[in-house]
């Protein structure tokens, strides 16, 4: 491409690019994707025929021809990304207070004892905030978010956090659970397992807040969102459960608009109360209270 076509080739961050004609086709580390279309390849002369609708032949005289005539296009080397360094608050020995604070909130103690294991949660110090973190393909923290365990409703990025990964639990599934908060997947995850539904197979994301579009120009996808997509191209379906007020609203309203045509959406906000949580605890509440009730009969 910046041989034969610079003009097209548009930097995006890092080592990714896109074309000034297709904004969804990404170019990174060697290979494409054109995730509107579902398609991607590794070399030049898949481009030339699935994207320019070269035939075989005339993509490799092509290639061979540009090769031996053209002289490379020098072009000035992009800009090397910072790097962010994601500060990690000190880590408590034990995870007592943030596995009380989490379980009084419903969630399941398979599903903390999970995430704790396997490094995704951990209870912070000195103010024993439950920290949840979000990691890269090579297992690296990227991304943190933290929420208080007292009677002070806290909650925050850590510094550093790097937006592009967010809290998540991954499956084998081809759908995509999309939410606001760590709380609200562990809670999802929770309902799962209740309506006997195996919640490790699920592929859930949190957004760690809610998704504010822009208002300039077309919507486009949550960092998050758009970068799971690319790292997981077997999700064909997206599902949000977002929260059931206007901003919840008008962000679904904005992402499903974005999705890639490729990948089908649908809007699932919570039956009960305002977040999943809230749906979480109304149903262990009634379960509770018919537990009550049958014990005294």
């Amino acid at each position: 491409m910046r041989q034969c076509d610079p003009q097209e080739l548009v930097h995006v961050s890092g080592n990714v690019y896109c074309t000034k004609t297709h904004d969804s086709l990404r170019i990174s580390n060697g290979k494409w994707c054109w995730f509107s279309r579902g398609i991607g390849g590794a070399s030049a002369l898949d481009y030339l025929i699935k994207v320019n609708g070269y035939s075989f032949l005339e993509a490799m005289e092509t290639i061979s021809g540009r090769a031996a005539a053209m002289p490379p296009i020098s072009m000035p080397p992009a800009e090397k990304p910072r790097t962010k360094t994601l500060l990690l608050p000190e880590r408590s020995p034990t995870h007592d207070r943030v596995i009380a604070y989490l379980t009084g909130r419903g969630i399941d103690r398979e599903i903390l004892d999970y995430c704790i294991q396997t490094g995704r949660l951990y209870e912070s110090l000195p103010h024993h905030n439950a920290v949840f973190l979000g990691f890269d393909t090579q297992g690296k923290a990227r991304f943190g978010c933290q929420r208080g365990t007292g009677k002070a409703r806290f909650h925050g990025d850590l510094n550093g956090s790097d937006k592009r990964f967010g809290f998540s639990l991954t499956g084998d599934s081809q759908s995509l659970h999309l939410f606001e908060a760590p709380i609200d997947a562990l809670s999802y995850a929770t309902l799962c397992k209740m309506n006997g539904v195996h919640w490790r197979e699920q592929n859930l994301l949190s957004l760690a807040g809610v998704y504010r579009p822009s208002q300039k120009g077309p919507p486009r996808l949550p960092l998050a969102l758009e970068h799971f997509l690319g790292e997981h191209p077997q999700v064909k379906n997206v599902l949000l459960h977002l929260d059931n007020d206007l901003p919840g609203k008008q962000a679904a309203q904005a992402i499903l608009s974005a999705l890639p045509e490729n990948v089908q959406g649908e809007n699932r906000p919570p039956s009960f109360g305002k977040d999943v949580n809230d749906t979480l605890c109304h149903r262990l509440g009634a379960a509770r209270q018919q537990a009550v009730k049958g014990w005294e009969r």
